[in-house]
């Protein structure tokens, strides 16, 4: 199963992941099993379905930002590609990821 994993590239910032290092400016590298690479995508499209909505929500000034659900499943997805990342990255990454606020959770009391 290691012999089967590939270099990706992914980009938070643009929710895109890339074969090729060159392709496009990331911000990731991850080495995985192509079997992933789905589960990634989904997550994108889903935060780009949320975002949408977010935009069209902005609109309607009687809907404070803070109450909105789908800004919340849009951290909630974010955390979740921090995540996936996390799990395939090298030790670097994952140390700089677990000091991100959307790794870590603050202890409730």
């Amino acid at each position: 199963m290691e012999s089967d994993k590939v270099k990706m590239y992914v980009s938070v910032q643009s929710q895109q992941v890339y074969p090729h290092k060159y392709a496009s400016p990331w911000e990731y590298e991850v080495e995985m099993s192509r079997e992933f690479l789905p589960i990634f995508e989904q997550i994108f499209r889903e935060m780009d379905r949320l975002e949408f909505r977010n935009f069209l929500r902005a609109h309607l000034p009687y809907v404070p930002y803070h109450y909105d659900k789908n800004n919340h499943e849009v951290d909630d997805k974010t955390m979740k590609i921090y995540a996936l990342i996390h799990e395939f990255s090298d030790e670097e990454t994952k140390k700089f990821i677990e000091g991100l606020p959307y790794f870590t959770r603050p202890a409730l009391p």
